[in-house]
Formats: C-alpha cells, sequence, structure tokens
C-alpha cells in the first residue's frame, strides 16, 4: 500500500543502508505522520490523490546512513490544501467558560442565599447592640477588604524568601512590610527585637514559644485562669483535667491573686516560683484590670533562671499607644492577638528579643558571658513552620499591616487615652450605684464586677443582658475562701469607644447594666433556681422587650466602623 498519500504536507522516504546510493527513479519508502483523514460533508474521507505527487517537490539527503527524501507540497497549493481541512470546535467549551464564570463571580446574596441572611442578621446584631466584650472590636473597613481579598488564594509556607512554593514575590513584600510596622507601632529596634507575624492566634503564638524552647514535660508558670490568667498558660481544673495543650504537654503550676484585693500577690509568686523552677515564667492575662509589675517578674525570672514571656493580647494597643508600663523593657518574648485592643483581624503576633545578650541578673549574676547571643529568632520561626502550622493566612497578614499603620499614629494614641477614659468612667459610674468591683476599679480597658452580693451568678446575668442587646461575658470570682465561683462578669470599653462612645454614654450604659441587674434579680426571685425556666420566657419578657427598645434606641446613634447599615 502506497502510504504517500495523507492530510499532511511533509513525508519522509527512507532507503536502507546497504543500497546503492540513491538515484531519482529508485521510488523512496514513505515514513509519515499518522494523522487521520477528516470526514468531508458528503461523507468521503479528505485524503491526497496520486496525481498529488506530481505537484510537490522532492529534496534528498542522509540521516545516520539512511538515504531520505522530504516532500513538500508547493506553496501556490498550499492555501487550497488547507481549505478542504475542518476545524474541530468542542461544542462545550464556551458552556464550560459560562459555568466557571457562574460560580466565580456569583456574588454572596445569590451564590448562598442562606449565608448571606445570616450574616445581615449579625450586621444588624452588632449595629444595634452595645458590645462590651473586653476582648472584641470593630475593625475598619480597608481591614475588611484585605481580609475579604485575593490574597487568600495564594499559599506560601515559610518564610519571606523562603517560600516553599513559587509564586510569591509580592507575599513576600506584604508580609515584610507587616513585620517592620509591628516592629514600628512599639518601637522596637530591628536589632535588638524580631517579629513573626504568621501564627493564626495568641495560644497558637504562645504553644509555638513552648514548642520551640521547650522539651514535652518542661515546666511553665503562668497566672491561674480564676484569677485572670488564660488557659493557653496551662490551666486545668481543681480535679486535674488538663484542657489546654500547654498543659497536656507541658507541666504547669500557677500563681494566683489574693483572694481579699483580687491583686497579684507577688510575694507568694516568688517563692512558688522559686520552688518550681519553670523554663518559661508568664505575666499577662485575659481578665486583669489593674498594671503588671514587669520589673518584679523579671528579677523573678532571673532568680530561678526562666525565660520571661509576655502575653500582652488584652492590652497591646495600650502598650502600642503608651498608656501603661512597657513589657518590651524587661521580657525576653512577648506575644499578642492583633484583634483585640489592637483594632486588626484575628489572628496572633510574636516578638522575641535577638543579638547580645545583656549580663545575667539576680543570683545568675556570675554567670553568662556578655558576648552570648539570644537563640529565639530560628527556634520560633521554626516552631510555628514547619512545626505547628501550614501556609500562612495572607489576607490576614495584609489586614494586620493595615492596623498596625494606624496603631503608628496620633489618632490611634488618641482612642486608646480615650478607652482608657471610658473604662474609668463606666467603673465610677457602676462604684457610685454600690457595685463590687474586683481591685476596686480598673487601670486599664476592662473592669471585673463582683455580682455575688446581689445574688446573681454571671451566667445568669450575661443571658439577661444578651436578651436586651447588651454583650459581656461571665467570668469566675476567686472567693474569700478561695473557692471559685462564677460570679462575675468582664466588662471592657474598646469596642464602643471605636463606635465614638465618650464618657456620658458610658454613663448611660452603666444605667442598662444597672437596670439588666434588676430584671436578673426579679426573675430569679420569680422562678428561684430553675434558670432554664426563666430563660425560656426571657425573649418575651417585659421588663426585658422595654430595656432592650432602650437599649437599641441608643446604640444606633453611633456609627459602625467598616460597613454601612
Amino acid at each position: 500500500m502506497d502510504l504517500s498519500h495523507s492530510q499532511s504536507n511533509l513525508s519522509l522516504g527512507f532507503s536502507s543502508s546497504h543500497a546503492s546510493p540513491l538515484r531519482r527513479s529508485d521510488p523512496p519508502v514513505p515514513l509519515q505522520l499518522l494523522e487521520p483523514p477528516q470526514p468531508l460533508e458528503n461523507g468521503s474521507l479528505d485524503v491526497e490523490s496520486d496525481d498529488d505527487d506530481d505537484d510537490k517537490e522532492v529534496e534528498e539527503f542522509r540521516i545516520l546512513g539512511h538515504s531520505m527524501c522530504l516532500k513538500r507540497r508547493r506553496d501556490c497549493d498550499s492555501s487550497s490544501s488547507s481549505s478542504t481541512k475542518r476545524v474541530s470546535v468542542d461544542p462545550d467549551l464556551d458552556a464550560r467558560k459560562v459555568a466557571v464564570r457562574a460560580w466565580g463571580c456569583q456574588p454572596l446574596s445569590i451564590a448562598d442565599p442562606d449565608i448571606h441572611e445570616i450574616m445581615e442578621k449579625e450586621k444588624k446584631r452588632q449595629f444595634r447592640g452595645i458590645e462590651l466584650i473586653a476582648s472584641e472590636n470593630f475593625v475598619c473597613r480597608a481591614v475588611m477588604e484585605a481580609l475579604g481579598s485575593h490574597l487568600t488564594n495564594k499559599y506560601s509556607e515559610g518564610m519571606p524568601g523562603a517560600r516553599y512554593y513559587g509564586g510569591n514575590q509580592y507575599i513576600d513584600e506584604i508580609e515584610t512590610l507587616c513585620c517592620e510596622r509591628a516592629l514600628n507601632a512599639f518601637g522596637l529596634d530591628p536589632k535588638c527585637w524580631g517579629v513573626n507575624v504568621q501564627p493564626y492566634s495568641c495560644t497558637s503564638a504562645n504553644f509555638a514559644v513552648y514548642t520551640g524552647l521547650l522539651l514535652p514535660g518542661d515546666r511553665i508558670m503562668g497566672l491561674d485562669t480564676p484569677s485572670g490568667g488564660n488557659t493557653s498558660h496551662g490551666y486545668y481544673t481543681p480535679n486535674g483535667k488538663k484542657v489546654s495543650g500547654a498543659s497536656i504537654f507541658f507541666e504547669s503550676l500557677p500563681y494566683k491573686v489574693n483572694p481579699q484585693t483580687g491583686y497579684i500577690d507577688y510575694d507568694k509568686l516568688e517563692e512558688r516560683a522559686l520552688d518550681f523552677r519553670p523554663k518559661i515564667l508568664i505575666c499577662g492575662g485575659s481578665s486583669y484590670p489593674r498594671e503588671w509589675d514587669y520589673a518584679r517578674f523579671r528579677h523573678i525570672a532571673d532568680k530561678c533562671g526562666a525565660v520571661l514571656l509576655c502575653d500582652m493580647a488584652q492590652i497591646s494597643g495600650i502598650i502600642a499607644a503608651k498608656e501603661c508600663v512597657n513589657p518590651f523593657d524587661y521580657c525576653d518574648i512577648v506575644t499578642s492577638t492583633t484583634h483585640k485592643s489592637l483594632r486588626g483581624p484575628r489572628g496572633g503576633i510574636i516578638f522575641y528579643r535577638k543579638g547580645s545578650k545583656p549580663r545575667k541578673r539576680g543570683i545568675l549574676l556570675s554567670q553568662g558571658h556578655e558576648s552570648d547571643q539570644y537563640d529565639f529568632e530560628e527556634k520560633i520561626n521554626f516552631a510555628v513552620f514547619p512545626s505547628l502550622q501550614g501556609g500562612p493566612h495572607n489576607n490576614h497578614i495584609a489586614a494586620l499591616a493595615i492596623a498596625l499603620k494606624q496603631v503608628a499614629t496620633p489618632e490611634y494614641k488618641a482612642y486608646m487615652q480615650q478607652v482608657k477614659k471610658n473604662a474609668q468612667a463606666l467603673a465610677c459610674a457602676l462604684q457610685r450605684r454600690k457595685c463590687r468591683l474586683v481591685t476596686g476599679g480598673t487601670d486599664n480597658h476592662l473592669i471585673l464586677w463582683d455580682l455575688r452580693p446581689l445574688g446573681l451568678t454571671g451566667k445568669f446575668y450575661e443571658k439577661v443582658c444578651e436578651a436586651c442587646h447588651i454583650t459581656l461575658n461571665k467570668i469566675a470570682i476567686f472567693g474569700d475562701n478561695g473557692t471559685i465561683i462564677p460570679g462575675g462578669v468582664r466588662v471592657g470599653t474598646p469596642a464602643m469607644t471605636s463606635r465614638g462612645c465618650l464618657e456620658p454614654d458610658f454613663e448611660t450604659m452603666a444605667d442598662f447594666l444597672i437596670r439588666a441587674a434588676q430584671i436578673a434579680s426579679i426573675l430569679q426571685r420569680e422562678h428561684g433556681k430553675l434558670q432554664k425556666t426563666a430563660l425560656k420566657g426571657l425573649e418575651s419578657n417585659r421588663d426585658v422587650v422595654e430595656l432592650r427598645a432602650r437599649v437599641e434606641a441608643f446604640a444606633t446613634q453611633f456609627a459602625m466602623p467598616g460597613f454601612d447599615i
């Protein structure tokens, strides 16, 4: 069969290596591209006839000793022959393109009406209510735009300049800028301090520090959770149940507040630390309304040979505004959330010392050498990734960079000053109404209200406030006999300050809180200990409905940062 006839315009011919030199009369054995002929409209195949051979130019050459010939169709025939070809178009191609656009570009209200409806309800709840949870705040529109941006599409495992994946040149720029702004926001020298902005939360940040610096079973020491500490500092319940990764993988012994005063008992802290010898001593907590004596912590850490870690999650904004004592002057490592008083996206951050160590202080003065270097950077960065986390949330890091830019401005300092003024105004207003506050007041943005003199529990009062569109959170209060009683609530001022509320507004909020306490007392008298029965009809209770209307009328006077409503 003659295989020289094909749709292709090229054909190759071989002759045997032992054959005589190629002559014009010797017919070549063609080698062709096997392209299937295309059917014509009449059903016949589009193949070239033998007559077409006369219209081809023949070229002779040799490859590896084999004689070959190349047949090339004349240029004049190329256009006419190409006209016989039929271009095959996938009929589903356009449909598939439309499908991609459909699922990829739909607004939320169309793509998922159920989620959109719930989100709209939450937006209205935030706008119509009074937000007094000390660890919550309202971010600006720019932070929201970064969080909901295309940056969430990129995988960026590793540190800037050392990523596992390619295509991270702009992600590197964002993270590097975020780190620079973090150091600048807290006035830190980049020669002496480093920072990691990848942790997903402060709990993740704390555990990364433990993982980087400790071995399983090593000892840590932080403020007891019922005293105002955080569970990520190694909390376990009185019956010995370990409730956090820190207590599961490391040995923890807490220090506590004085049950009579509510202040940290530094003498007992030092005594326990010298007996326990923790490798990491932790200052900072979730519900402590007073200043921290970082100098005393430094002294104790040096005496027991511990690394001093400050968890400044609650007061990071106040520290950045230089409105309280600065832990960076005393601590080796500082961690924080980024969404509380910093008013940024939800995430964590780790600051660590680097460079030369100072001479050892305390009883360890004779130990160490001036040339000793801090070794936190590599250990902590490695603990964050790859030990504990995968790819960082690039949208969060960009949003954090935006928030940190704001933190470094005079306007932010004025905001944090107002947060403290508002906390003082709220505390004074409650005390004038004979309310009992733990420690008798506050030095920062939060107050702890002991509800036991009113015969209330924090849990029940929290539910009543929620029905009235006031959000705050219950806390445990140390009793005079040392027992733990969930008899209080924590109240904070950053969120409503972000909405523009000033001292007189918090006086009004104090009236709402007192009225909610009165309603809770009435319900408790009516239902006794059957609080579940009282909660069933809470939403429709006449007093609750009346207070809720007053709260909504008050709250809706103030703008909501970040979105229109």
